[in-house]
């Protein structure tokens, strides 16, 4: 069976990926699993470079790990974020390094709300974007890009999400992105679109 090596570490995006990937005829292993490690210079200057750049640069990784299980995996990563217009773009492709590492998506979300007080409805707008891309063994490589448009709320809200889904609210439910079912969120997350985008040009290749 052919795998696919999602280049994260966090459990949450992985349940997410396995999730919508589910489809597939393949086994999608994190890249603890796959045994690859190492920190990866995301020096793109959008959302779809960064992917690519993870996605290739674990894919040589993993042929110096593991020869055999290259040459059967198709390596997989994602670069995601939340832009918010009034912010010019801001936390963007910085969205995971903004404010730092090691700084609490609490102390995030709540910086960002502050950075809006007063702002009104019609000018919070912002949107989650997700770029995925894949590489083959044969060193083939694509990549597609989701994105979910909503506004920034007022007050964190909401506990089935992570990182700046609390504050991402969406008009048309009344309610964050952090309070939907799991099912709701994958049907219309960006995540979810560059997914099943992704899933349906695999289906095309294996």
């Amino acid at each position: 069976m052919m795998k696919i090596v999602f280049a994260t570490g966090n459990k949450d995006k992985l349940r997410e990926v396995r999730e919508i990937l589910s489809g597939l005829s393949c086994e999608v292993i994190s890249m603890k699993e796959a045994g690859v490690d190492g920190d990866i210079e995301e020096n793109g200057t959008t959302f779809s470079e960064n992917s690519m750049i993870k996605a290739k640069s674990v894919a040589e990784l993993l042929k110096g790990k593991n020869p055999e299980l290259a040459a059967e995996s198709i390596v997989m990563a994602d670069d995601s974020g939340l832009e918010i217009d009034y912010l010019n773009g801001e936390p963007g492709i910085y969205s995971a390094r903004y404010m730092g590492h090691d700084t609490s998506y609490t102390e995030k979300n709540n910086n960002l709300i502050g950075r809006l007080e007063g702002v009104p409805d019609e000018k919070r707008s912002a949107r989650f974007v997700c770029a995925i891309s894949a590489v083959f063994p044969n060193g083939e490589a694509f990549g597609t890009v989701g994105k979910m448009e909503g506004r920034i709320g007022y007050e964190i809200s909401g506990s089935n999400g992570f990182g700046y889904d609390p504050i991402f609210f969406l008009p048309e439910y009344g309610k964050t992105s952090a309070e939907l079912s799991e099912a709701e969120k994958n049907a219309i997350s960006h995540r979810g679109k560059a997914l099943r985008e992704m899933a349906a040009l695999l289906k095309e290749k294996l």
